[in-house]
């Protein structure tokens, strides 16, 4: 039996991890056993029970309960949580998914603990090394033995940066299993989609109509933190409102609320809260989400996660950030990057809204990868 340390910190490491966590139930309960750590990354009051059942997997084995902390500080002490919990729990392997500051602590506490290190989303480059989140993704793949890659193109980045696929143990620092496995989201909303539009009433509840609506969602530091962007983003939702007659439904991060609280956003925040189109919610839940992302008619995000989902829903995706992981969806046409001014955002709207002849090439899979994880960490690390 091969023992997962699975490692997550934030509510949307939890989402990918139940892909794993339900091929694990449903094919591989007689070789894999998972240990869930949450390094308390994040507190999110939307991680209640419902959102684990929603999920269908359990809550968090051990919470370290960190919380928010400078950068190098935080790491640290997740690193040494996590140690902690090798040294008790003693896992064959440690799984770490993503780009957040746990992923780094995970991949330094089980490289460190001589344990392989197995990457989710690895290979995955925006070329900002200023954002926090590459500075993590580029630790996590130097230090893991295994590389799951989402797409071709992050395969190829971590070919141009001199890594080599090895399929067999012993594992170096530049020789290591790198596999395209497609994207265990796909994984999700193939799984999640049917239960969301059964279960979800968040489109009755606002009255929402399919196709009749644009989701947006704005949380990244880099434009919540800067008042002029997070003025040009805001401003331009309601211009898109007012010329297209249309709905912009915002789940507001608590972040987000904050800052448009804040003295600087004053008449702004009474602007959109005056705006019979533009609809402010509470965070919503994980089917609720689901649900806004499948029956939208587009979206904007700066969330690297939603940008993916609206190409797995068929939706085009305005892109509230200066460059993206998912490079493919830009040169495909899906998804055009627009920020820094009101008229740039409302200019990207505009030729998505016209635009017609969308297509949807399968750049993240079958949606099998969990199930394909599973079986490379039986053959690669168990045999």
């Amino acid at each position: 039996m091969l023992k997962i340390l699975t490692i997550v910190g934030a509510r949307p490491q939890f989402i990918k991890a139940a892909a794993i966590n339900r091929a694990i139930k449903s094919q591989f309960s007689n070789s894999l056993q998972e240990y869930i750590l949450h390094t308390g990354q994040h507190y999110d009051d939307n991680m209640s029970k419902i959102f684990f059942d929603e999920l269908g997997i359990h809550k968090p084995n051990v919470n370290l309960n960190i919380g928010s902390k400078e950068y190098e500080l935080q790491i640290k002490e997740m690193q040494q949580g996590i140690e902690k919990v090798i040294i008790d729990e003693k896992p064959n392997v440690v799984l770490v998914y993503g780009d957040t500051n746990s992923t780094h602590a995970g991949a330094l506490a089980g490289s460190k603990m001589n344990l392989p290190v197995i990457h989710i989303e690895a290979g995955l480059r925006s070329f900002n090394n200023v954002m926090p989140e590459e500075k993590n993704r580029i630790v996590a793949d130097e230090l893991s033995s295994m590389l799951f890659c989402p797409t071709n193109t992050a395969v190829q980045n971590l070919e141009k940066e001199g890594f080599k696929h090895s399929p067999k143990q012993p594992f170096t620092k530049t020789q290591k299993a790198i596999y395209h496995c497609g994207d265990v989201m796909f994984d999700n909303s193939l799984h999640f989609e049917k239960l969301a539009n059964q279960n979800s009433d968040i489109l009755k509840c606002n009255n929402l109509t399919e196709g009749e609506f644009i989701l947006a969602t704005v949380h990244r530091g880099y434009n919540t933190d800067n008042a002029d962007r997070l003025s040009s983003i805001f401003k331009s939702f309601i211009s898109i409102s007012n010329q297209h007659n249309i709905k912009i439904v915002i789940p507001l991060h608590p972040r987000t609320e904050k800052a448009l609280n804040g003295k600087e956003h004053k008449d702004l925040f009474e602007e959109l809260t005056a705006n019979k189109n533009v609809l402010l919610l509470e965070p919503v839940s994980f089917l609720d989400m689901i649900a806004l992302e499948s029956n939208c008619r587009m979206v904007m995000t700066d969330s690297g996660g939603v940008q993916k989902e609206s190409f797995f829903f068929r939706k085009p995706c305005v892109v509230l950030r200066t460059e993206t992981e998912w490079v493919e969806l830009i040169e495909n046409g899906n998804n055009v990057l627009a920020v820094q001014s009101e008229d740039r955002i409302v200019t990207a709207c505009n030729s998505l809204l016209s635009k017609n002849d969308f297509t949807f090439p399968s750049f993240y899979g079958d949606g099998k990868a969990a199930h394909f994880i599973c079986e490379k960490l039986i053959s690669n690390i168990a045999s």
